[in-house]
């Protein structure tokens, strides 16, 4: 018989151990997000797999706020974030600094996240877009891999927090090898 754990068993990290705990080599960046609910469902990923930081571009939201909390659940708390009004500046002061920039997006030459590998010992952003336009052609144009989450059904679309989940597991799980 399986018998779910309680909160007090989860080896939950306090807001101190987190800040201090190594970190997963990989930012997140909100290219224009517009829905509260999924900056704050973007803080929960990050926290869950201990990713560097997320850079809030544009008309996305900042915390505090009580929509992103609601979602967030204190997650803005521990997690390192910071607000760049232009993706496009961000995303080119970061590939000076060797970070490795990936758009998430449906595009010409982009590779299946299936089969995108990470180098050990690089960091890496991966920049997820608005709800209705995605991320902006000139992000797109200026990153180093292009990504596309493999879809099957008839959407071909996914809630970009739903987006974050599946990019920031693979992405984790494949740099904990």
């Amino acid at each position: 018989m399986n018998r779910k754990l309680k909160n007090s068993e989860l080896e939950r990290k306090s807001v101190t151990e987190f800040k201090e705990a190594a970190k997963t080599p990989l930012i997140i960046i909100l290219d224009n997000i517009r829905s509260l609910n999924n900056i704050g469902s973007v803080f929960r990923t990050a926290d869950a797999f201990l990713v560097k930081k997320i850079y809030l571009c544009g008309i996305t939201a900042q915390p505090p706020h009580r929509e992103i909390q609601k979602t967030a659940l204190g997650a803005t708390d521990a997690v390192a974030w910071e607000y760049v009004e232009d993706t496009s500046t961000l995303s080119r002061k970061l590939k000076q600094e060797g970070v490795h920039l990936c758009a998430i997006e449906q595009a010409e030459n982009a590779v299946m996240l299936n089969d995108f590998t990470p180098e050990k010992g690089k960091t890496y952003a991966v920049v997820f877009g608005n709800e209705v336009k995605g991320v902006q052609q000139e992000v797109v144009s200026e990153s180093d891999t292009v990504i596309e989450i493999p879809q099957f059904g008839t959407k071909h679309s996914l809630n970009i927090s739903v987006s974050c989940g599946v990019v920031v597991w693979d992405l984790f799980s494949k740099m904990s090898l």
